[in-house]
C-alpha cells in the first residue's frame, strides 16, 4: 500500500470556491460551451446516474452533452439498462444508508465486481473505496477501489475551493471544485494515480473501469472526465462482443 504525500497549505494556489466563482451553480446548469466532442459512433452508451441524493442532474447534463443515453438510477432493476454507472458528488454516509433501504448496496456491488465501468465523484469517490478514515459509525462502502480515503479531508462547507490540476496524459489542466471533499491517502498496488494537488495529495485515480474524484468535473464545466468514463463503457461493451 502506497502512502501518497500529504497536501500542505493551500493558500498560494487556491481560491474559495463558491457560485459565484465557478461557471455553475451546484445543482443548477452546466456549462454549454465545456471542451470536449459528443460521442457520435454507434448506439449510445446506455450510462446511469445513482439517483438516491446527491447532485444527480449535473452528471446527467454532462453525459447527455456528450451523447450518452442517460437514465436515473433508483432500483436494482434500473442497473440491467445501462452499461455504466456515475455515483455523483452528495453526503457519502446518506447514499449509502438510502442505497441499503432500497436494496442497492448489493447489486452496485455485483455490477462492479462483474466489471461495470464506474465514475465516482467526491462522495462517489467515498462510496467506491475499500476503506475509508473518518467514516461515520456503521457507514459502508460499495467498495472495488483498493484505495484508503478520508472524508472532509479539507474542513467542512466553507473551506469549499477551486484550484487548476494537471492529469496525467492531458494537455490543459482541469479547473477543479473541491466541496468538503474527501482525499486518496493510500493507494493499492492496481490502483493509478490521475491527479494530484499542487502541494500533494492524490485526488483522481482510476483502477481498470473505475474512475473516480475527489472533485467535482459536473459543476466547474469540465467534461473530460465523463468522456474518459464514457471510453471505459465503450471498451467493457466491445469486450463483450
Amino acid at each position: 500500500m502506497t502512502p501518497p504525500s500529504s497536501p500542505r497549505p493551500r493558500a498560494a494556489w487556491v481560491r474559495r470556491w463558491s457560485a459565484s466563482t465557478s461557471p455553475i451553480c451546484l445543482l443548477r446548469t452546466v456549462s454549454p460551451t465545456a471542451a470536449g466532442d459528443p460521442v457520435s459512433e454507434g448506439t449510445p452508451p446506455r450510462v446511469g446516474v445513482l439517483a438516491l441524493q446527491g447532485d444527480v442532474r449535473e452528471h446527467l447534463r454532462v453525459l447527455e452533452k456528450l451523447g450518452a443515453a442517460a437514465s436515473l438510477v433508483r432500483r436494482p432493476d434500473d442497473l440491467a439498462t445501462i452499461e455504466g454507472l456515475v455515483l455523483p458528488g452528495g453526503e457519502s454516509s446518506v447514499i449509502d444508508k438510502l442505497a441499503r433501504a432500497f436494496g442497492m448496496q448489493q447489486p452496485i456491488r455485483d455490477a462492479i465486481t462483474a466489471g461495470m465501468p464506474v465514475y465516482g465523484t467526491c462522495a462517489g469517490l467515498i462510496l467506491l473505496a475499500d476503506r475509508v478514515d473518518g467514516a461515520i459509525a456503521g457507514q459502508e462502502t460499495f467498495g472495488g477501489l483498493d484505495v484508503t480515503v478520508r472524508r472532509n479531508a479539507f474542513g467542512g462547507q466553507t473551506e469549499s475551493f477551486e484550484t487548476a490540476l494537471a492529469v496525467a496524459g492531458w494537455d490543459a489542466p482541469v479547473r477543479a471544485a473541491f466541496i468538503r471533499a474527501p482525499l486518496v491517502t493510500e493507494l493499492g498496488p492496481g490502483v493509478r494515480p490521475l491527479a494530484t494537488l499542487p502541494e500533494g495529495g492524490v485526488v483522481a485515480v482510476e483502477q481498470g473501469r473505475l474512475l473516480a474524484t475527489a472533485f467535482h468535473p459536473e459543476v466547474s464545466g469540465e467534461r473530460r472526465f465523463h468522456e474518459r468514463f464514457l471510453a471505459r463503457v465503450r471498451e467493457a461493451r466491445a469486450s463483450a462482443r
